[in-house]
């Protein structure tokens, strides 16, 4: 038979001591709260070695009345005194209202935030890249670890089931290209230098770029998304435990789908929109495509060619990288699974249009311009 919440009044050398006795818990307090009001005079330590248990509500009242008091609370046990100094923190203060904060100040917190988490993102992903290397090189190491299965799943994910969209779009944009282009060199008389402009503007830019910002819209949010619930899922911890490395079972393969397949799906995409460039040359300058193409292969530079091949790999390393990174970051609710969709495509296409300023500045430098 547990005993209810009691305490008694003594008087010590040290101060007046209040000891407490029983159980401290919600259903055994009975009338203690009212008697702790009612109490009156100083006290300057309550003993509770004489407890024999006590949860939240109990801490919080004999908190509450040390508080008052301004006496010490001494005789817990561990348990005991972690939960009093648990009470003790979330007694606080709490603002109805958030203090104003002028415009000023917000937005250079505001900004503030926004470099800090950048700083921290990047820092991330350079830790991501070492983790992938490192997992590319064990899996060089041992073979028997590769995921072929998984990659060639991968591949379809990426290259296959994107050719259709990727060709429309290209397509699209090679006509958009050449119909501008006619019309403002039509201005100087020019017109022909249309075929110039696209065969050079798909294979050197064009193609690759808008390829990646599709590969990061299609491939990268769903590197987010499938990863990401798996984080959540718990199924990344059950790999851990079984033995299973998620950066060899479920990184690298998507890393290597990508890199493998952005200078494929690069190539495929200028070459189709040259197509596109090509109809409507024929439609709307009469340009026919025999002259189109030996044009198309007098005026465009193999460097052109090698310049695109050689920013995919990159562009998609970029992508799963961001991708997979952002995955691994979900943590707590399905509210974040979006959250770190949506930062993995915009990471992704903001990088790609880092990187190919890099790489056009390079390459010009270089002579390849």
């Amino acid at each position: 038979m547990t005993a209810a919440a009691d305490f008694t009044h003594e008087r010590d050398t040290g101060g007046d001591v209040l000891r407490f006795s029983g159980v401290l818990a919600l259903a055994q307090l009975g009338d203690l709260p009212e008697r702790l009001r009612a109490f009156e005079g100083p006290i300057a330590k309550i003993d509770l070695s004489g407890i024999e248990h006590i949860d939240t509500i109990g801490a919080w009242i004999v908190h509450r009345f040390a508080a008052e008091k301004g006496a010490t609370i001494e005789g817990l046990d561990m348990d005991g005194a972690h939960l009093l100094s648990q009470v003790e923190q979330a007694d606080q203060p709490v603002a109805m209202r958030p203090a104003h904060v002028g415009s000023i100040e917000r937005i250079v917190g505001e900004i503030g935030d926004a470099t800090v988490t950048a700083a921290k993102t990047m820092v991330g992903l350079l830790a991501f890249l070492g983790a992938t290397t490192v997992a590319f090189g064990n899996v060089i190491r041992h073979p028997s670890k590769f995921r072929f299965n998984a990659t060639v799943r991968r591949f379809e994910v990426v290259g296959v089931t994107a050719l259709g969209i990727i060709g429309l779009m290209s397509f699209l944009i090679g006509i958009v290209i050449a119909q501008q282009g006619a019309v403002q060199l039509a201005q100087f008389g020019a017109q022909v230098l249309t075929i110039n402009l696209v065969g050079r503007i798909t294979l050197r830019e064009l193609g690759v770029l808008m390829t990646a910002i599709m590969v990061a819209g299609r491939s990268g949010s769903s590197f987010a998304a499938q990863i990401g619930t798996m984080k959540l899922t718990e199924e990344i911890d059950a790999m851990r435990i079984i033995g299973v490395s998620p950066m060899e079972a479920l990184v690298l393969p998507r890393v290597i789908a990508a890199v493998t397949m952005m200078p494929l799906l690069g190539f495929y995409s200028a070459l189709v929109g040259i197509m596109g460039g090509g109809v409507m040359c024929w439609a709307v300058l009469g340009i026919p495509p025999i002259t189109y193409v030996q044009r198309i292969r007098e005026v465009v530079p193999i460097t052109d060619v090698w310049v695109g091949l050689i920013k995919a790999p990159v562009f998609g390393a970029i992508i799963a990288m961001a991708g997979c990174f952002q995955g691994m970051q979900v943590e707590g609710d399905a509210e974040q699974v979006g959250t770190r969709t949506t930062a993995a495509v915009v990471q992704a296409i903001f990088l790609v249009i880092v990187l190919d300023a890099f790489f056009a500045v390079f390459f010009s430098s270089v002579g390849w311009g």
